[in-house]
Protein backbone atom coordinates (compact mmCIF):
# COMPACT_ATOMS: atom_id res chain seq x y z
CA UNK A 1 0.00 0.00 0.00
CA UNK A 2 1.21 3.22 -1.05
CA UNK A 3 2.42 5.56 2.17
CA UNK A 4 0.07 8.71 3.00
CA UNK A 5 3.17 10.38 4.30
CA UNK A 6 4.46 13.45 3.32
CA UNK A 7 8.62 14.37 3.37
CA UNK A 8 8.33 17.39 4.63
CA UNK A 9 5.77 18.93 7.01
CA UNK A 10 2.94 20.87 5.06
CA UNK A 11 2.92 23.18 7.56
CA UNK A 12 4.80 25.39 10.22
CA UNK A 13 4.50 23.37 12.92
CA UNK A 14 5.66 25.80 15.52
CA UNK A 15 2.99 27.73 14.50
CA UNK A 16 0.56 24.72 14.53
CA UNK A 17 1.40 23.98 17.83
CA UNK A 18 0.73 27.64 19.30
CA UNK A 19 -2.33 27.62 17.93
CA UNK A 20 -3.04 24.50 20.08
CA UNK A 21 -2.16 25.71 22.84
CA UNK A 22 -4.26 28.68 22.57
CA UNK A 23 -7.50 26.93 21.23
CA UNK A 24 -7.61 23.43 22.53
CA UNK A 25 -8.27 22.64 26.54
CA UNK A 26 -8.55 19.33 28.01
CA UNK A 27 -12.09 18.34 27.61
CA UNK A 28 -13.68 15.44 25.08
CA UNK A 29 -13.89 16.44 21.91
CA UNK A 30 -13.12 15.45 18.31
CA UNK A 31 -10.57 16.82 15.96
CA UNK A 32 -9.82 16.73 12.13
CA UNK A 33 -6.46 17.09 10.20
CA UNK A 34 -7.05 18.79 7.15
CA UNK A 35 -4.96 19.25 4.41
CA UNK A 36 -3.98 23.09 2.23
CA UNK A 37 -7.11 22.03 0.19
CA UNK A 38 -9.28 21.76 3.19
CA UNK A 39 -9.44 17.65 2.45
CA UNK A 40 -9.99 16.08 5.71
CA UNK A 41 -6.67 13.63 6.04
CA UNK A 42 -8.07 12.20 9.76
CA UNK A 43 -10.77 12.64 12.53
CA UNK A 44 -10.02 11.63 15.86
CA UNK A 45 -11.39 12.01 19.38
CA UNK A 46 -10.15 12.39 22.86
CA UNK A 47 -10.54 12.53 26.60
CA UNK A 48 -8.83 15.32 26.73
CA UNK A 49 -8.24 17.51 23.61
CA UNK A 50 -5.37 19.90 24.44
CA UNK A 51 -3.08 16.88 25.33
CA UNK A 52 -3.89 14.19 23.09
CA UNK A 53 -2.88 17.07 20.00
CA UNK A 54 -0.03 18.44 21.40
CA UNK A 55 1.34 14.40 21.95
CA UNK A 56 1.35 14.54 17.57
CA UNK A 57 4.31 16.94 18.10
CA UNK A 58 6.49 14.99 20.38
CA UNK A 59 6.02 12.10 18.04
CA UNK A 60 8.84 10.25 15.74
CA UNK A 61 8.42 10.98 12.35
CA UNK A 62 8.33 8.82 9.90
CA UNK A 63 8.03 5.91 12.38
CA UNK A 64 5.03 7.22 14.30
CA UNK A 65 1.66 7.02 12.92
CA UNK A 66 0.65 10.70 14.77
CA UNK A 67 3.86 11.73 12.76
CA UNK A 68 2.87 10.65 9.65
CA UNK A 69 -0.45 12.80 9.84
CA UNK A 70 0.82 15.59 11.10
CA UNK A 71 3.55 16.27 8.79
CA UNK A 72 0.29 15.59 5.87
CA UNK A 73 -1.82 18.86 7.80
CA UNK A 74 -1.76 22.02 7.13
CA UNK A 75 -4.56 22.80 10.00
CA UNK A 76 -5.76 21.21 13.14
CA UNK A 77 -9.92 21.95 13.62
CA UNK A 78 -11.33 20.92 16.96
CA UNK A 79 -14.82 20.67 18.08
CA UNK A 80 -15.67 20.39 21.71
CA UNK A 81 -17.94 17.51 22.89
CA UNK A 82 -19.78 17.21 26.60
CA UNK A 83 -18.61 13.86 27.12
CA UNK A 84 -16.47 11.32 26.31
CA UNK A 85 -19.50 9.41 25.13
CA UNK A 86 -20.49 12.15 22.84
CA UNK A 87 -17.46 12.59 21.34
CA UNK A 88 -16.83 8.83 20.36
CA UNK A 89 -20.53 9.52 18.47
CA UNK A 90 -19.48 12.30 16.66
CA UNK A 91 -16.06 10.64 15.64
CA UNK A 92 -18.35 7.95 14.09
CA UNK A 93 -20.22 10.52 12.30
CA UNK A 94 -17.64 12.80 10.67
CA UNK A 95 -16.02 9.49 9.65
CA UNK A 96 -18.64 8.55 7.32
CA UNK A 97 -19.17 12.10 6.26
CA UNK A 98 -15.59 12.61 5.41
CA UNK A 99 -14.25 9.14 4.45
CA UNK A 100 -10.54 10.39 5.57
CA UNK A 101 -7.65 8.86 3.89
CA UNK A 102 -5.40 8.19 7.19
CA UNK A 103 -8.96 6.67 8.70
CA UNK A 104 -9.70 4.44 5.95
CA UNK A 105 -5.57 2.71 5.71
CA UNK A 106 -4.94 2.88 9.46
CA UNK A 107 -8.33 2.26 11.46
CA UNK A 108 -10.19 -0.51 9.86
CA UNK A 109 -11.52 -2.70 12.51
CA UNK A 110 -9.95 -6.25 11.08
CA UNK A 111 -10.97 -8.12 14.78
CA UNK A 112 -14.79 -9.19 13.94
CA UNK A 113 -16.44 -10.89 10.97
CA UNK A 114 -19.65 -10.49 9.30
CA UNK A 115 -21.50 -12.48 7.32
CA UNK A 116 -23.70 -11.18 3.72
CA UNK A 117 -26.30 -12.69 1.70
CA UNK A 118 -25.98 -10.67 -0.83
CA UNK A 119 -28.47 -8.77 -3.07
CA UNK A 120 -26.92 -10.03 -6.37
CA UNK A 121 -29.45 -11.59 -9.03
CA UNK A 122 -27.74 -14.96 -7.36
CA UNK A 123 -27.39 -14.39 -3.89
CA UNK A 124 -24.04 -14.93 -2.59
CA UNK A 125 -22.90 -15.34 0.90
CA UNK A 126 -20.00 -13.53 1.78
CA UNK A 127 -17.82 -13.67 5.27
CA UNK A 128 -15.71 -10.33 5.60
CA UNK A 129 -14.55 -8.29 8.13
CA UNK A 130 -15.58 -5.15 5.92
CA UNK A 131 -19.25 -5.42 5.34
CA UNK A 132 -19.96 -1.19 4.02
CA UNK A 133 -18.98 -2.75 0.59
CA UNK A 134 -21.69 -5.39 -0.06
CA UNK A 135 -25.20 -4.91 -0.70
CA UNK A 136 -27.35 -7.20 1.36
CA UNK A 137 -28.57 -8.61 4.58
CA UNK A 138 -25.83 -7.95 7.11
CA UNK A 139 -25.03 -9.90 9.79
CA UNK A 140 -22.88 -9.85 13.02
CA UNK A 141 -20.54 -8.51 14.32
CA UNK A 142 -19.17 -12.05 15.54
CA UNK A 143 -16.55 -12.51 17.60
CA UNK A 144 -13.59 -14.02 15.45
CA UNK A 145 -12.91 -13.76 11.37
CA UNK A 146 -11.27 -17.19 11.08
CA UNK A 147 -14.23 -19.03 12.77
CA UNK A 148 -16.60 -16.94 10.06
CA UNK A 149 -15.24 -17.80 7.48
CA UNK A 150 -15.00 -21.37 8.19
CA UNK A 151 -18.58 -21.36 9.45
CA UNK A 152 -19.52 -19.83 6.33
CA UNK A 153 -17.83 -22.23 3.84
CA UNK A 154 -19.33 -25.09 5.42
CA UNK A 155 -23.19 -23.27 4.75
CA UNK A 156 -21.95 -22.43 1.17
CA UNK A 157 -21.25 -26.29 1.07
CA UNK A 158 -24.12 -27.61 2.69
CA UNK A 159 -26.66 -25.18 0.60
CA UNK A 160 -25.07 -24.97 -2.71
CA UNK A 161 -24.75 -21.14 -2.50
CA UNK A 162 -22.37 -20.16 -5.17
CA UNK A 163 -19.02 -18.32 -4.39
CA UNK A 164 -17.76 -16.87 -7.59
CA UNK A 165 -16.60 -13.43 -8.56
CA UNK A 166 -20.25 -11.02 -8.49
CA UNK A 167 -20.10 -10.31 -12.10
CA UNK A 168 -20.56 -14.31 -13.23
CA UNK A 169 -22.87 -14.46 -15.85
CA UNK A 170 -26.49 -16.63 -14.68
CA UNK A 171 -28.59 -18.20 -16.29
CA UNK A 172 -31.05 -20.21 -14.23
CA UNK A 173 -32.80 -23.44 -15.49
CA UNK A 174 -35.77 -21.70 -16.83
CA UNK A 175 -34.55 -19.51 -18.91
CA UNK A 176 -32.07 -22.23 -21.01
CA UNK A 177 -32.78 -23.17 -25.20
CA UNK A 178 -34.40 -26.81 -25.01
CA UNK A 179 -32.12 -27.15 -28.13
CA UNK A 180 -28.96 -25.62 -27.54
CA UNK A 181 -26.36 -27.83 -25.62
CA UNK A 182 -25.79 -28.13 -21.87
CA UNK A 183 -23.97 -25.27 -20.45
CA UNK A 184 -20.87 -26.44 -18.09
CA UNK A 185 -20.75 -25.11 -14.90
CA UNK A 186 -17.82 -22.61 -14.49
CA UNK A 187 -16.05 -24.48 -11.43
CA UNK A 188 -16.63 -27.97 -10.39
CA UNK A 189 -18.52 -27.67 -7.13
CA UNK A 190 -21.79 -28.64 -8.96
CA UNK A 191 -19.90 -32.12 -9.21
CA UNK A 192 -18.47 -32.41 -6.15
CA UNK A 193 -22.68 -31.85 -4.90
CA UNK A 194 -22.16 -28.43 -3.19
CA UNK A 195 -23.61 -25.51 -5.88
CA UNK A 196 -26.73 -25.61 -7.18
CA UNK A 197 -24.62 -24.25 -9.96
CA UNK A 198 -27.09 -20.61 -11.14
CA UNK A 199 -24.25 -20.15 -13.73
CA UNK A 200 -24.96 -23.54 -15.93
CA UNK A 201 -28.63 -23.70 -15.64
CA UNK A 202 -28.60 -26.50 -13.30
CA UNK A 203 -31.53 -24.95 -10.79
CA UNK A 204 -34.45 -22.56 -11.08
CA UNK A 205 -34.39 -19.42 -9.27
CA UNK A 206 -37.13 -19.71 -7.38
CA UNK A 207 -35.32 -22.86 -5.75
CA UNK A 208 -31.77 -20.91 -5.83
CA UNK A 209 -33.24 -18.15 -3.88
CA UNK A 210 -34.69 -20.36 -1.15
CA UNK A 211 -31.26 -22.11 -0.20
CA UNK A 212 -29.63 -18.06 0.06
CA UNK A 213 -33.10 -17.49 2.18
CA UNK A 214 -32.11 -20.47 4.17
CA UNK A 215 -28.79 -18.98 4.69
CA UNK A 216 -29.92 -15.57 6.33
CA UNK A 217 -32.36 -17.62 8.57
CA UNK A 218 -29.50 -19.91 9.79
CA UNK A 219 -27.48 -16.77 10.25
CA UNK A 220 -30.60 -15.26 12.25
CA UNK A 221 -31.18 -18.25 14.62
CA UNK A 222 -34.55 -19.37 12.57
CA UNK A 223 -33.45 -22.44 11.17
CA UNK A 224 -31.32 -25.38 11.63
CA UNK A 225 -31.58 -27.40 8.40
CA UNK A 226 -27.71 -26.95 7.35
CA UNK A 227 -27.15 -29.47 10.31
CA UNK A 228 -29.05 -32.23 8.85
CA UNK A 229 -27.18 -33.68 6.54
CA UNK A 230 -23.91 -33.20 8.68
CA UNK A 231 -25.52 -35.14 11.18
CA UNK A 232 -26.65 -37.79 9.00
CA UNK A 233 -23.34 -38.36 7.26
CA UNK A 234 -21.78 -37.69 10.98
CA UNK A 235 -23.70 -40.37 12.47
CA UNK A 236 -23.60 -43.20 9.43
CA UNK A 237 -19.60 -42.39 9.25
CA UNK A 238 -19.34 -43.21 12.35
CA UNK A 239 -21.11 -46.02 12.85
CA UNK A 240 -19.58 -47.63 10.19
CA UNK A 241 -16.45 -47.23 11.66
CA UNK A 242 -14.99 -44.76 9.05
CA UNK A 243 -13.75 -42.64 11.99
CA UNK A 244 -11.41 -40.09 9.72
CA UNK A 245 -14.41 -39.34 7.68
CA UNK A 246 -16.45 -38.89 10.76
CA UNK A 247 -14.08 -36.98 12.32
CA UNK A 248 -14.05 -34.30 8.79
CA UNK A 249 -18.25 -34.38 9.24
CA UNK A 250 -17.43 -33.23 12.82
CA UNK A 251 -15.23 -30.49 11.91
CA UNK A 252 -18.03 -29.23 9.89
CA UNK A 253 -20.67 -29.50 12.26
CA UNK A 254 -18.44 -27.50 15.23
CA UNK A 255 -17.98 -24.83 12.55
CA UNK A 256 -21.94 -24.25 12.42
CA UNK A 257 -22.63 -24.94 15.81
CA UNK A 258 -19.81 -22.07 17.22
CA UNK A 259 -21.92 -19.85 14.48
CA UNK A 260 -25.37 -20.53 16.08
CA UNK A 261 -23.85 -19.86 19.45
CA UNK A 262 -22.42 -16.69 18.02
CA UNK A 263 -25.83 -15.52 16.31
CA UNK A 264 -27.55 -15.76 19.94
CA UNK A 265 -24.85 -14.14 21.81
CA UNK A 266 -25.20 -11.36 19.61
CA UNK A 267 -29.03 -11.36 19.37
CA UNK A 268 -29.30 -11.39 23.20
CA UNK A 269 -26.26 -8.21 23.36
CA UNK A 270 -28.44 -6.36 21.28
CA UNK A 271 -31.97 -7.10 23.20
CA UNK A 272 -29.76 -6.14 26.23
CA UNK A 273 -29.00 -2.60 24.96
CA UNK A 274 -32.01 -0.98 24.92
CA UNK A 275 -32.43 1.51 27.85
CA UNK A 276 -32.06 5.44 28.70
CA UNK A 277 -28.30 6.14 28.96
CA UNK A 278 -27.72 9.50 31.67
CA UNK A 279 -24.23 10.51 30.61
CA UNK A 280 -23.10 13.13 33.06
CA UNK A 281 -21.05 15.25 30.50
CA UNK A 282 -17.56 16.47 31.40
CA UNK A 283 -18.11 19.73 32.77
CA UNK A 284 -21.95 19.18 33.67
CA UNK A 285 -23.22 18.84 30.58
CA UNK A 286 -25.46 15.96 31.37
CA UNK A 287 -27.75 14.00 28.29
CA UNK A 288 -29.76 11.29 28.03
CA UNK A 289 -29.63 9.15 25.36
CA UNK A 290 -32.71 6.75 24.23
CA UNK A 291 -30.45 3.89 23.15
CA UNK A 292 -32.39 0.81 21.36
CA UNK A 293 -30.67 -2.19 20.47
CA UNK A 294 -27.63 -0.41 20.15
CA UNK A 295 -28.73 2.77 18.25
CA UNK A 296 -28.96 6.06 19.06
CA UNK A 297 -32.78 6.75 18.77
CA UNK A 298 -32.69 10.39 20.88
CA UNK A 299 -30.56 12.34 22.55
CA UNK A 300 -31.62 15.52 24.69
CA UNK A 301 -30.25 17.44 27.86
CA UNK A 302 -30.79 15.01 30.97
CA UNK A 303 -34.39 16.16 31.59
CA UNK A 304 -34.52 17.51 35.27
CA UNK A 305 -37.89 19.37 35.72
CA UNK A 306 -40.95 17.58 35.81
CA UNK A 307 -42.66 18.86 32.19
CA UNK A 308 -39.35 17.93 30.62
CA UNK A 309 -39.21 14.43 31.95
CA UNK A 310 -42.89 14.19 30.66
CA UNK A 311 -41.52 15.33 27.41
CA UNK A 312 -38.43 12.91 27.32
CA UNK A 313 -41.09 10.22 28.01
CA UNK A 314 -43.02 10.76 25.47
CA UNK A 315 -40.47 10.75 22.54
CA UNK A 316 -39.20 7.20 24.58
CA UNK A 317 -42.63 6.04 24.51
CA UNK A 318 -43.21 6.87 20.91
CA UNK A 319 -39.55 5.67 19.72
CA UNK A 320 -40.46 2.20 21.38
CA UNK A 321 -43.33 1.89 20.06
CA UNK A 322 -42.11 1.53 16.35
CA UNK A 323 -41.31 -1.78 14.76
CA UNK A 324 -38.31 -3.67 15.43
CA UNK A 325 -36.50 -3.83 11.25
CA UNK A 326 -36.03 -7.33 9.92
CA UNK A 327 -32.73 -8.85 10.64
CA UNK A 328 -29.93 -8.00 8.45
CA UNK A 329 -30.99 -4.92 7.38
CA UNK A 330 -29.57 -2.78 9.08
CA UNK A 331 -27.62 0.31 6.79
CA UNK A 332 -23.84 -0.08 7.38
CA UNK A 333 -23.28 3.34 9.25
CA UNK A 334 -26.16 2.19 11.54
CA UNK A 335 -24.29 -1.23 12.09
CA UNK A 336 -21.04 0.98 13.12
CA UNK A 337 -22.91 2.83 15.50
CA UNK A 338 -23.94 -0.45 17.05
CA UNK A 339 -20.37 -1.91 17.26
CA UNK A 340 -19.31 1.54 19.16
CA UNK A 341 -22.46 0.83 21.66
CA UNK A 342 -21.43 -2.35 22.64
CA UNK A 343 -17.89 -1.85 22.83
CA UNK A 344 -18.64 1.49 25.08
CA UNK A 345 -20.40 -0.55 27.37
CA UNK A 346 -18.62 -3.76 27.53
CA UNK A 347 -15.27 -1.70 28.45
CA UNK A 348 -17.04 0.19 30.78
CA UNK A 349 -18.96 -1.36 33.45
CA UNK A 350 -19.52 1.91 35.17
CA UNK A 351 -21.38 2.87 32.73
CA UNK A 352 -24.24 0.62 33.57
CA UNK A 353 -25.05 2.54 36.73
CA UNK A 354 -26.07 5.21 34.88
CA UNK A 355 -28.48 2.90 32.87
CA UNK A 356 -32.77 3.22 33.65
CA UNK A 357 -35.12 1.05 31.57
CA UNK A 358 -36.66 2.45 28.79
CA UNK A 359 -40.09 2.81 29.57
CA UNK A 360 -42.41 5.56 28.99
Amino acid sequence: MRSLALALPATDLEALRFRVRKLADDRPGTYRMVDAAGRVLYVGKAKALRTRLLSYFRASFPEDKAARILHAASNIEISPAPSEFAAALQELELIRKHRPPYNVAMNRNRKHGFLVVTDDRAPRLVATANPDRLRGRIYGPFPSRGATHRAARVLMDQLGIRDCRVDMPIHYAEQQDLFAAPMRAACPRLDFGTCGAPCAGAITEAAYRARADLAAAFCEGRSVAPFERIIREMSERAAAGDFERAAHWRDKFEALEWLLAAVARHRSALDALTFVYRDPGARGDARAYLIVRGEIRACYPDPVSPIEREAFNAVVAEEMAKPIEPPGRVPPERLHQRMLVMSWFRNRPEAWRRVTPASG
